[in-house]
């Protein structure tokens, strides 16, 4: 199943009464049945509510104005029904307040986002989640300190993620270190916070971004540059992975302060897309 197949028969199947159509097993193509686990034996019925779920989850991890807008495109909001797509688009641009050719365009968006998203490796159960992850990056030193502040879901949880995968670091506290996990000196009982900090080496960089596999409330990123600053330092905030090398992608630009440091914040992350900065050469 590839991206490209999967955005095309999104488009589709946004057209006409969306998935309110009378003949919706002609329109859910072989991508789209993949990603929503829809079988052969599977009826109209069962067919409407696996697709309709399945969209609906991962339209919950879109912003809320993509969020709507594919929502409404589909016919899944029952708000939104008409048999027409370019009605269901004026519907949503009468709730956001916007001109309907900016609500076609962040359908376009959300289907897109919906495709990567669908494509992305599941995340790891909801054992824990992090309450707030922060990298500090510094060049002149050639080191990267990482702390996560994380709490249980469960009872027994005995390691988590690294957000970095680095060789060669120093636990400053809060367990120790495996390949790219954490493993915790004692369980930890369900609603119970932990937090651990360790610092890496790392080489030259043009690059410091993290893609979030659990649910994280807060990113907080500084990167060090000293007093040779890059020549452009663009942000990265909810970007697919392939754009994090692609020159075409033009994220907010970031201004270097008089410190040589740049410093972001990103608020609840979603799972699977990319969040940080990248930098060109240095002058």
């Amino acid at each position: 199943m590839g991206r490209a197949e999967l955005v095309a028969e999104l488009k589709t199947l946004r057209k006409g009464r969306g998935l309110q159509a009378s003949r919706l097993s002609d329109r859910v193509g072989p991508s789209l049945r993949a990603a929503c686990a829809v079988s052969e034996s599977d009826g109209m019925v069962m067919i409407r509510t696996k697709v309709s779920d399945r969209l609906s989850e991962l339209a919950s991890q879109l912003p809320e104005d993509l969020r709507l807008a594919a929502l409404a495109a589909f016919a899944i909001s029952p708000e939104a029904r008409q048999p027409l797509y370019q009605d269901r688009v004026r519907w949503a641009a009468e709730r956001v307040e916007r001109d309907p050719r900016t609500v076609r365009r962040r359908v376009d968006e959300a289907i897109e986002l919906l495709a990567e998203l669908a494509l992305s490796p599941v995340p790891a159960p909801g054992y824990w989640h992090i309450l707030s992850l922060t990298l500090a990056l510094v060049l002149e030193e050639s080191c990267v300190f990482e702390q996560h502040r994380v709490v249980a879901d469960q009872d027994g949880v005995r390691s988590f993620d690294l957000a970095l995968s680095l060789d060669g670091g120093s636990v400053l506290y809060g367990g120790t270190l495996s390949p790219a996990t954490v493993e915790l000196p004692r369980p930890l009982s369900r609603g119970e916070p932990w937090e651990f900090a360790a610092v890496f080496p790392c080489g030259l960089a043009s690059q410091m971004v993290y893609v979030p596999r659990h649910r994280c409330e807060v990113f907080d990123l500084r990167v060090r540059f000293g007093k040779e600053g890059p020549s452009e330092v663009l942000s990265l905030d909810g970007a697919f992975e392939r754009d994090v090398a692609d020159p075409r992608y033009r994220g907010r630009t970031l201004q270097v302060d008089a410190a040589g440091e740049v410093h972001l914040r990103f608020r609840h992350l979603t799972p699977g897309l990319v969040y940080g900065a990248r930098w060109a050469d240095r002058l």
